[in-house]
């Protein structure tokens, strides 16, 4: 099987449905828009820089697919409320982060704001504003919250990261088990290590090779390898699952300290 060729099969669920991706300007959140896209869903592309999700949305139009870029903050819950007011979406992946690296003690106010009013907040902003537009429309709904292996387990120079991963974790279980009584399933997505545009120069070097070697599988996922957990979470095929976490990390998180 090629790296696309699960891509042409259909997840029950997915055709007609109207998907917000959030952070889908590059890497993997632009990776989701396109596979949602071909699954057959309605996809609102959104992220800060919306030059970037225009061409992405233009590109998909272009390839007979239905896709719409939108201006979204999901740091500023007025922006939130403000960007997808009078929307319902059936679909959402929470995918917006930021990251960080230096250590505690040189961790200042505002990096440590930014990664935590982005990765955990921001998470908690879409959920909320989606959840309560599903539940006055009368629908369920499925939403991934994009997590981490840090969000487990820790590596130094993360602090902000990690912990706001972790939140991420604890808030979908609340989330889940508040709102599955209105048909709203929460769960959450852990990836490790991913070789996107943005990290694959660092990968390269001796450093990024040293990381690859704790991986068992030894090698780097890449963002094709999320796509059978995500769709699972997403489609009619993950049902009765909420509140729970997969992790896609090449066995990293059983791997030995």
């Amino acid at each position: 099987m090629t790296k696309t060729e699960h891509h042409l099969h259909s997840w029950p669920g997915m055709a007609g449905r109207t998907a917000l991706i959030t952070g889908a300007s590059t890497g993997l959140g632009a990776h989701f828009a396109r596979l949602l896209a071909q699954q057959g869903a309605h996809v609102v592309a959104a992220a800060r820089r919306i030059d970037r999700v225009e061409t992405l949305c233009a590109d998909l139009r272009d390839q007979g697919h239905q896709a719409t870029p939108l201006a979204l903050d999901v740091s500023s819950a007025q922006a939130v409320q403000a960007a997808l007011s009078g929307q319902v979406f059936d679909l959402v992946v929470n995918n917006a982060g930021v990251s960080h690296s230096c250590a505690a003690l040189d961790l200042d106010q505002d990096t440590l704001d930014a990664v935590i009013d982005t990765n955990l907040k921001g998470v908690f902003h879409v959920a909320r504003a989606t959840a309560a537009a599903m539940r006055e429309a009368g629908r369920g709904g499925a939403i991934v919250n994009v997590a981490s292996i840090l969000g487990s387990r820790v590596s130094g120079h993360v602090a902000a990261y990690a912990a706001s991963k972790g939140g991420v974790l604890q808030l979908t279980r609340a989330l889940a088990l508040e709102w599955a009584r209105h048909g709203i399933r929460v769960n959450s997505l852990s990836p490790g290590y991913i070789e996107t545009d943005l990290n694959s120069h660092f990968f390269a070097t001796e450093q990024g090779q040293a990381l690859i070697r704790r991986v068992p599988q030894r090698r780097l996922g890449q963002p094709q390898d999320l796509d059978g957990a995500l769709l699972l979470l997403l489609s009619d095929m993950g049902r009765f699952i909420t509140g729970a976490d997969i992790a896609v990390d090449g066995g990293h998180l059983v791997s030995s300290l």
